[in-house]
């Protein structure tokens, strides 16, 4: 854990060096969501090759730069890619770009993901707030050696999503006419999608969505003391809900088709910030 924040010091430098002042908010897009940065102005790209230390992507929908500029009058930074513990990283690196935000000084954070329906209710290209979520099936990113300086042993994560974010995002969502769903979302650790007797034991247990990420950046996130606001896209029905295979290929059609609305929710969020 020492040797990390060595390298994790390192890159901080290195990005202390290449931006103007500290961004207000964190943005972490999800698959096929990234047409949220070309909303940003004055745009400083750096692809994650040329940040010291910083891991490579290899998902397609991910395309692997931090993008700093103006979100409307907030100064931002856009994660346009993210690790997933399915590449076979470990759970360091998954959650490395989240740590390197929290000592850069960042203290909000807005995290977004492709997910399955698993709530019947819901259709591809629904927006859900994230309220809380499920994560018993895979490790935890605060195992091993704690860093009193980085945050408690044992964070507390009973308001792992901010409430008073939660109330802002729905307020904006009812103001520009989003029909904006609200639950929980469950974590796995992939890369296959889950089996129909998984989901419906997910539904049992009281999740709304499914997916490959988002969880491990949250838990590191809140042990840093950030503020945590989530939104899923869901681009597909989960598993034995309808009668069809699933393919990453229709998560990314269905982030397309969406990023107007999921743009333009992130963009209000965002310029109400509070």
């Amino acid at each position: 854990m020492k040797d990390m924040k060595k390298k994790l010091e390192k890159t901080v430098e290195y990005l202390k060096g290449m931006i103007d002042g500290v961004p207000e908010i964190a943005v972490i897009l999800g698959s096929g969501l990234g047409r949220l940065a070309d909303f940003i102005e004055g745009k400083q790209e750096i692809p994650y090759g040329e940040i010291p230390n910083f891991p490579n992507t290899t998902v397609p929908g991910h395309e692997g730069k931090l993008i700093f500029g103006r979100l409307g009058d907030r100064n931002v930074v856009a994660m346009k890619g993210r690790f997933h513990y399915y590449e076979g990283h470990d759970m360091s690196t998954v959650v490395y770009p989240v740590r390197a935000f929290g000592l850069l000084g960042i203290k909000n954070l807005i995290v977004t993901n492709a997910a399955g329906g698993v709530n019947t209710g819901f259709e591809p290209g629904d927006l859900m707030l994230i309220r809380d979520h499920i994560s018993f099936f895979a490790e935890n990113p605060l195992r091993g050696e704690n860093l009193d300086e980085l945050g408690p042993r044992f964070p507390d994560m009973s308001a792992a999503y901010d409430r008073t974010l939660q109330k802002v995002a729905q307020a904006c969502a009812e103001r520009i006419g989003i029909d904006l769903k609200y639950g929980v979302y469950a974590y796995c650790k992939g890369p296959s999608f889950e089996t129909p007797a998984e989901i419906r034991a997910l539904r049992a247990l009281g999740a709304d969505a499914v997916g490959m990420s988002t969880v491990p950046e949250v838990i590191v996130a809140r042990h840093m003391g950030m503020r945590v606001l989530g939104i899923s896209c869901i681009t597909n029905m989960a598993a034995g809900i309808l009668d069809q295979p699933l393919t990453h290929e229709e998560v990314m059609e269905t982030g397309k088709k969406v990023e107007q609305k999921f743009s333009s929710l992130v963009k209000e969020i965002v310029s109400q910030w509070p």
